[in-house]
């Protein structure tokens, strides 16, 4: 039987010192496939991963619509989706590969490790993992994985402006179970340095709650814009 098959999926937007920083590291994790999908960049993102060599494909902006592209043009039997500041490593990328061989696994996702030093970091970490264990439901800091088949039964994303990832995981939950991987990937904690920590946390809070209570995605990206 041959060996289950790996694409790698990275939405990437104006992310040129990302992408020159990280893509070695991408190459470095030999998945079967890695395809970047660049939404309309206005720098020299798209370019310079031209240029590299690596697959790079033209896409309408919009992270959902980016990964649903990217999903579609791959072959692999399993996808990994994973944003640009997000680093995962080759026995991360094994770990997807033993999750599967239970069969009742549809997909899963990882713990996170924010980038930062300060202690206030652990924490919300911490939380962000427990909150997401208990529920089941992810984000893409988290580097979101599922089967080709259950994906493209679910038609994928979502084409929302926010919180596709939850949506994602909320709708994936219900086909099976999700294998939440205590393995961890560490994403940048940039965000939470430039605008504040309290700040952030107290924003992405908001979201979530008002989220919850049914407000729009697109009212929420509006939200999400303008505290920024």
């Amino acid at each position: 039987m041959a060996e289950t098959s790996v694409a790698i999926i990275v939405p990437v937007y104006n992310e040129e010192q990302q992408v020159k920083h990280n893509l070695q590291h991408f190459i470095d994790l030999e998945a079967d496939e890695l395809i970047f999908v660049d939404g309309e960049s206005t720098d020299q993102t798209a370019l310079f991963l031209k240029q590299s060599g690596v697959t790079c494909v033209a896409s309408k902006p919009g992270r959902a619509i980016q990964m649903n592209l990217g999903a579609y043009v791959s072959k692999s039997d399993i996808l990994v989706f994973i944003h640009m500041d997000t680093v995962v490593s080759k026995s991360n990328v094994e770990a997807v590969k033993e999750a599967f061989s239970q069969s009742d696994v549809v997909g899963g996702r990882f713990d996170v490790r924010l980038s930062g030093k300060y202690p206030s970091f652990r924490i919300i970490e911490f939380m962000i993992n427990l909150r997401s264990r208990l529920s089941k439901i992810s984000t893409g800091d988290q580097v979101q994985f599922v089967s080709r088949s259950v994906f493209e039964a679910m038609h994928g994303f979502a084409p929302l402006p926010l919180l596709e990832d939850v949506e994602f995981s909320k709708r994936l939950k219900k086909v099976g179970r999700i294998a939440c991987l205590k393995d961890q990937v560490t994403t940048s904690s940039r965000r939470w340095e430039k605008y504040g920590i309290m700040k952030t946390v107290w924003l992405m809070w908001k979201i979530r709650l008002f989220y919850w209570w049914g407000v729009s995605p697109e009212k929420l990206a509006m939200l999400y814009r303008h505290a920024r």
